[in-house]
């Protein structure tokens, strides 16, 4: 199929028009190389995994009385489990987004021992 389509399919010049970027009628301006820090991958993660757990929550309170105490029991661990990972990442730190916040009067860390100089 793709032999045939490259066969028959129609032929075109390539030229700087056609190569450049197109969106909605605006013409690009800028570089198209973006750097994304590794907080937008985070967020990610956790929107796929939580929006996961939604969804077989969600099933399984579509079928709540037909999986009886077993499948409630499962589901259950299933948000225990859940609940320890997000305790575990909230700990380690995985959820502070923006630098710390000093309160007023605490030294900075690099001063914070008054011995040091």
């Amino acid at each position: 199929m793709l032999g045939l389509s490259a066969l028959l399919g129609p032929r075109t010049r390539r030229t700087a028009a056609t190569n450049t970027p197109y969106e909605s009628g605006i013409v690009a301006s800028g570089s198209t190389q973006l750097r994304f820090s590794a907080k937008f991958y985070l967020v990610a993660m956790f929107f796929v995994i939580f929006d996961l757990e939604a969804i077989f929550v969600m099933t399984w309170g579509a079928v709540a009385r037909e999986a009886g105490w077993a499948g409630y029991i499962e589901v259950m661990v299933f948000l225990v489990i859940l609940l320890v990972a997000l305790i575990y990442l909230w700990r380690t730190g995985a959820l502070d987004w923006g630098p710390k916040s000093r309160r007023p009067g605490q030294l900075s860390p690099q001063r914070s021992d008054p011995r040091r100089r």
